[in-house]
């Protein structure tokens, strides 16, 4: 029974905040997208812990067979794992690469001689993204 419920809470975890933030974006309340979205974050984070811990435990006491399935549910863990740092990496290379590129075309535009150097800011931002693809392949092989 509980390894039916444990799913049903962790999507209401999820969706809960967001019909809360719409609700109150439809009555025209005043409220902060940034804590909305922080708050959904760490919701979905805690739920994710919350499945990793509980859902091997709940398989494996089910029945001798769910051993499989326990090793099945470690291998998509594993690819959730490899999927994050990627996931962020590209977040964060698009937040630098957005700042840094404004700037080099700001400074470009004031003096041409400024374009290696403000070329090699940018490219200093997609470093970041391939470091994110390198961990992701670690994990996957480890």
């Amino acid at each position: 029974m509980i390894l039916y419920v444990l799913p049903l809470f962790a999507l209401a975890m999820i969706i809960i905040p967001l019909v809360s933030a719409i609700r109150k974006a439809h009555a025209g309340i005043e409220f902060s997208r940034k804590r909305a979205v922080l708050l959904n974050g760490g919701l979905f984070l805690g739920t994710m812990i919350l499945m990793c811990v509980f859902m091997p435990i709940l398989a494996s006491a089910q029945a001798p067979e769910a051993a499989g399935a326990a090793a099945a549910s470690a291998d998509g863990m594993k690819y959730i794992a490899a999927a994050l740092p990627t996931c962020f990496a590209t977040i964060g290379t698009g937040i630098a690469v957005g700042n840094a590129a404004s700037a080099a075309i700001g400074a470009v535009s004031e003096d041409e001689k400024t374009f290696s150097k403000a070329l090699i800011f940018v490219a200093l931002g997609e470093g970041v993204a391939i470091y994110g693809i390198l961990v992701s392949i670690l994990i996957l092989n480890g």
